[in-house]
């Protein structure tokens, strides 16, 4: 596509976080670098999604480049890498394997725009932990103003195996011009009265501003039977490139309100819940959100912490809100998590300027109006209804495990694929290189 007709001429904005058009721009101008040329698509409202290159690298352990080395280099002289994969075809990653991969995209920042990273919703939901990593770079999902430079992504599948293919997307990166300054609670309360936060209807529970909008977690169904959903422990491997076409119940076991309203969390285990209220993000606005407690570090909740302008609200409020999906994972001991019950805070920021698209289906957003969720790659209709849909899967009751265990067969229809797991995991040639 001509740059003359996806990148129009734009001047910079103020300070804040920086919109769709002003990373067009960079795009235009060379700030944003990449061969191939940079997709509309990967333009979102307030980020740009970022692209995995070719090449993939298994790693022993995480590590930061620091100040005084390449990324690379770093790796070879303390003996980490332990492999190198080919990704320009379909590659299983294995889940507990930690791979740095290159991303497409390189920056030649100014003096005085940095960047900050987070993997993409999706990335979240199907708990995949990504950090992005800059050469020279002493901090995870950090670029520092006027970096000029490469990028890399560090990714850990969590829960599942995942086939991944180089131009694929997992995590985004906003910049900033000025001070990264929290919007304030009285600004906050401001817009709670023009009711621009939250769709205060009759099921929303409580809410409260302090340091930032409380979030609770929904666990009376909100017209649904199923409040949760836990990942398997064995599954199948989940093609990123696959929409709308998993079957639920061969990765997730559905978890089902109850009298108590309430559910313990496993040590280890992954779940996705929702918020409680139908949060809104105005169009001037970006948010993200942050863990209950730094401190105490008992649960994580939302890996994928951004919210776009846009989200829940529209172009002009047309949106009357959207309920946040919540990532949690328990950590060292189990925790009863109870109906309304605070779990998150979502911070607002201000954007240097009103992007010219907001969040929303008219640019392929996939979650906007969402109720819980799980990642675009799984069946619709076997979500957001009050049971488990005509034909699918006998009812799963809260406690009982029903795992699937390796070499069971992979979601309806996987048949089909042009690849099998095995032709994945033990592929011909040599697409994967061992170094000692």
């Amino acid at each position: 596509m001509a740059a003359q007709t996806l990148f129009p001429e734009r001047l910079p904005t103020g300070e804040g976080i920086l919109p769709s058009q002003e990373i067009l721009h960079f795009v235009q101008t060379g700030i944003i670098r990449s061969t191939p040329e940079i997709e509309e698509d990967q333009i979102q409202p307030a980020s740009i999604d970022l692209r995995l290159s070719r090449e993939a690298y298994r790693v022993r352990a995480s590590f930061l480049p620091g100040r005084s080395t390449t990324l690379l280099t770093k790796a070879t002289d303390k003996g980490l890498l332990s492999g190198k994969l080919d990704i320009s075809e379909p590659t299983l990653l294995e889940p507990g394997v930690i791979y740095i991969i290159p991303l497409m995209e390189s920056l030649d920042l100014p003096s005085d725009v940095y960047g900050i990273a987070n993997p993409k919703s999706t990335t979240g939901r199907l708990d995949i932990f990504t950090r992005l990593i800059t050469e020279h770079g002493d901090e995870f999902e950090r670029v520092r103003r006027g970096y000029r430079g490469e990028l890399y992504i560090e990714i850990i599948s969590q829960s599942f195996p995942i086939i991944v293919q180089a131009g694929m997307t997992l995590n985004q990166l906003r910049f900033g011009r000025g001070k990264f300054i929290v919007a304030g609670d009285a600004k906050l309360k401001q817009l709670d009265q023009d009711d621009l936060l939250i769709d205060a209807d009759e099921n929303s529970g409580r809410f409260d501003i302090d340091r930032g909008l409380r979030v609770t977690v929904d666990l009376a169904g909100n017209g649904s039977d199923v409040v949760a959903y836990q990942a398997k422990r064995y599954s199948p491997p989940i093609d990123l490139s696959r929409i709308n076409y998993y079957d639920v119940f061969d990765f997730w076991q559905p978890i089902y309100k109850n009298d108590k309203r309430q559910y313990i969390l496993e040590p280890g285990e992954f779940y996705i819940l929702a918020s409680k209220q139908r949060v809104r993000v105005p169009a001037d606005l970006a948010a993200e959100m942050l863990p209950y407690d730094l401190a105490t570090q008992e649960f994580r909740v939302h890996y994928a912490g951004f919210f776009d302008p846009g989200f829940g609200f529209g172009r002009d409020g047309e949106i009357p809100g959207t309920r946040a999906v919540l990532e949690v994972r328990a950590n060292q001991m189990p925790i009863l998590l109870e109906d309304d019950q605070f779990v998150g805070r979502l911070n607002y920021y201000n954007m240097s300027a009103k992007p010219s698209k907001v969040y929303g289906g008219s640019i392929g957003s996939n979650y906007q109006q969402q109720g819980l969720a799980l990642a675009k790659q799984f069946r619709r209709d076997q979500q957001y209804s009050s049971g488990l849909v005509p034909g699918s899967k006998p009812d799963i009751q809260v406690g009982q495990v029903e795992a699937t265990h390796p070499g069971t067969d992979a979601a309806p229809g996987s048949k089909e694929k042009e690849y099998s797991i095995l032709s994945i995991a033990f592929p011909e040639g040599d697409s994967e290189h061992r170094i000692a």
